[in-house]
């Protein structure tokens, strides 16, 4: 018993020196666009919500594609799924701005990578970046906002207990 507990905490010990000694961005350098990983370009490029909407669905605003997931736990009518299909229709609005922020980020990547990055080229396509980040984010938003008002108060408290967000 004493040995299994020696060997437990010096290879625990092992691993956290291990993991100490990583740099934050270890094997990145590898990545197409740098500044983003393959499950970002993917969730931009197919709209969707990557935590865009954490504000709303953690305070009780549900989002389209989870309730439309949920639909017979909701007992959604034909009319709400109707509307819940309309509103998750956007993300093809979301999917082509985060196809125009995928291709800003590898221009951004590609001045670096090229050693051509100067502060008057930088700015507008960063600026351009942010921008488009804050309009997809709202997509997701509105999303959210436009959902609370399909459903009931009995169906969202059914929802935030089907995706673990209210005790049983």
């Amino acid at each position: 018993m004493k040995f299994r507990f020696i060997l437990l905490l010096s290879t625990m010990l092992g691993l956290i020196c291990q993991a100490g000694g990583d740099t934050q961005y270890d094997g990145q350098q590898n990545r197409e666009i740098k500044g983003l990983s393959d499950v970002q370009i993917s969730g931009y490029l197919e709209g969707r919500g990557m935590g865009f909407a954490k504000a709303a669905e953690l305070n009780g605003y549900p989002g389209p594609a989870h309730a439309l997931d949920l639909t017979e736990q909701l007992a959604l009518t034909p009319q709400q799924r109707a509307k819940t299909q309309q509103l998750k229709d956007p993300m093809k609005e979301a999917a082509i701005l985060g196809a125009k922020l995928v291709d800003a980020e590898r221009q951004l990547d590609l001045l670096f990578r090229q050693g051509e990055a100067r502060d008057e080229i930088m700015t507008p396509l960063v600026q351009q970046i942010g921008q488009l980040q804050a309009e997809i984010r709202l997509v997701h938003l509105r999303a959210h906002l436009e959902m609370r008002k399909v459903l009931t108060t009995d169906q969202i408290n059914k929802y935030k207990q089907q995706r673990g967000y209210a005790a049983n």
